[in-house]
């Protein structure tokens, strides 16, 4: 009970801590709130509004056809060029993103049945979003070919061909809502980055205020003293998760919550506690809470770019797809989307609690021997 009782009196003396600083208070609303709202609603990742201009060289009623099939919100037209130098000297400077080339004879040639090529030249100085214009312009132009076909041979003639349907189920996710995916990935980077800051800064707080030594001098032992730091920050960590999912994701972008809540908050105070672990450690090395700031980047970055969150795991070289068993985050985010988004319990996702279990068992000894190595 004394044991307990320490750890108790502990934790509420780290949360009137926490409240007594207004300035970390705003940060931890404004990451809860506002940066998730940013995130999911400012990031899309199909094309927008790319920049478009037109090289016609036939000037008919097909050619004007295919360029209005250019539209918002996918394209934006820019008008029509005179020449291929000007077309050249746009797309080096940057202000069109790609250039559809029609040539002479084009309707002539598709009346006649012959094939006609366009040609697009894209700026793909960023590949994203090349790759994007040329997809979506490759569909485009499928369509346009197609419709043509029907019209120039009649459409039951072609319906008697045999041909290969491709129909699409989307699950999950049907309508592709980007923002059902950003705000849960922000979430869950935000949870990650407070994880390893908020218990590391309520430790480099002892020591900017020479308390740290009075503690360790205390009755209380190393567990006592580090334990209620991680709980007191894990608590605030679950609150603002809690105010994020439920004032701000589920009734501002309709995300829908398939699984089940208290299983997900269980998943998310073991994924505090193993990240915290990581905290303690940066606490350790750290003396100012500047910083402890630049540490956690630090650490952060690795566990970002191999949890699957920026890039997926099928494109990554084989030793880094290996190395992702070392980031709590990549069994987080395979839990979080699989209980929110496809109501997955404990029977699918058990090897991935499991994973993270040992590897927080593992963080949080590394981070209290560190500690007691330091002060013992």
């Amino acid at each position: 009970m004394t044991w307990l009782q320490r750890l108790f009196t502990m934790t509420v003396k780290e949360l009137k801590q926490l409240s007594r600083d207004p300035i970390l208070l705003v940060v931890i609303a404004y990451f809860f709130t506002a940066d998730i709202y940013i995130a999911a609603s400012g990031i899309h990742m199909d094309l927008r509004q790319a920049s478009l201009a037109v090289l016609d060289h036939d000037h008919s009623e097909s050619s004007r056809e295919l360029i209005h099939r250019f539209q918002p919100p996918w394209f934006e037209l820019k008008g029509e060029l005179s020449d291929t130098h000007q077309a050249r000297r746009m797309l080096d400077a940057g202000e069109v993103l790609a250039v559809i080339d029609i040539p002479e004879h084009f309707q002539r040639d598709l009346e006649r049945g012959r094939q006609v090529s366009v040609q697009m030249q894209v700026d793909a100085s960023n590949s994203v979003l090349g790759t994007l214009v040329t997809t979506y312009a490759t569909q485009i132009a499928s369509r346009f070919s197609q419709e043509k076909a029907q019209e120039l041979h009649g459409r039951l003639k072609l319906e008697t061909l045999p041909a290969v349907l491709d129909r699409h189920r989307v699950w999950y996710n049907p309508n592709q809502n980007d923002t059902w995916f950003m705000s849960i990935s922000e979430l869950l980077t935000v949870i990650t980055m407070l994880s390893l800051m908020l218990p590391a800064a309520a430790a480099v707080r002892e020591k900017e205020r020479g308390t740290i030594e009075q503690l360790v001098v205390s009755p209380l032992t190393p567990a006592q003293i580090l334990l209620p730091k991680v709980l007191s920050m894990g608590l605030v960590v679950l609150a603002g998760t809690a105010v994020s999912l439920f004032l701000m994701i589920v009734p501002a972008f309709g995300v829908p919550i398939k699984g089940s809540i208290p299983l997900f908050f269980a998943v998310t105070a073991l994924y505090v506690f193993a990240t915290a672990g990581l905290g303690l450690f940066i606490a350790t090395l750290s003396r100012t809470l500047g910083q402890v700031v630049m540490l956690v980047i630090l650490v952060m970055m690795p566990i970002l770019l191999l949890s699957g969150a920026w890039t997926p795991p099928e494109a990554m070289p084989e030793f880094l797809r290996r190395a992702m068993v070392l980031s709590p985050l990549s069994y987080f985010i395979e839990m979080a989307y699989g209980i929110l988004l496809k109501g997955a319990g404990v029977k699918l996702l058990w090897d991935s609690i499991l994973g993270l279990a040992l590897l927080g068992s593992l963080l949080f000894g590394f981070g209290v021997w560190r500690f007691r190595r330091q002060f013992g």
